[in-house]
């Protein structure tokens, strides 16, 4: 069997995420199973590129609950992926208006309750991603942290395959002028 190229597999994975979209609306929980597990490493990757890492798996739940609420409202069953995460984002925005300045996220250091130099570099490093534009950020987060590939990440996001080399490229040279390396 040939290969199937980036465009062919955004095309298929975007008519799957359309009937399962289609099924969900129609109150098959199994098919909105199928799209949480499709969808949650990257709503996980967004949001710990826009929220203090503790407060992330809630909003993930919130994310995916405000959407099983909402998807009567969705037009598009196709572009599932792009709604979702303009739900993360909103959300995020959400999370800071709520928290304001009542509330300071405890510097890693401190927080960590597991403090190997593995996790402290870890949180270093996190903390360093979470200063890049937004852009650079989530694609970082996406392939660092998620472990997606550069594929998967257009796949999912709606991102041409070249935008998410371009943003990964561009990211992880300035992560290392902020690493000094």
């Amino acid at each position: 069997m040939a290969e199937m190229t980036l465009a062919q597999f955004s095309t298929s994975h975007a008519a799957e995420d359309g009937r399962l979209a289609r099924a969900a609306q129609d109150g098959d929980k199994t098919a909105f199973g199928a799209l949480y597990e499709r969808y949650a490493r990257v709503i996980h990757g967004l949001l710990l590129s826009r929220v203090p890492r503790g407060d992330v798996d809630d909003l993930v739940q919130d994310v995916f609950l405000t959407a099983w609420n909402r998807l009567a409202g969705l037009r598009e069953p196709a572009a599932f992926g792009g709604w979702l995460a303009t739900i993360a984002r909103n959300r995020a925005i959400d999370f800071h208006r709520q928290v304001g300045e009542l509330t300071v996220e405890l510097p890693a250091d401190l927080a960590a309750h597991d403090d190997t130099p593995e996790r402290a570099d870890a949180l270093k490093l996190l903390a360093l991603v979470k200063t890049l534009p937004e852009a650079y950020r989530e694609t970082l987060v996406f392939r660092l942290v998620e472990g997606m590939t550069g594929p998967e990440i257009a796949a999912r996001t709606g991102l041409t395959a070249a935008s998410v080399r371009v943003n990964l490229h561009r990211g992880m040279k300035l992560l290392r002028e902020k690493l000094g390396r």
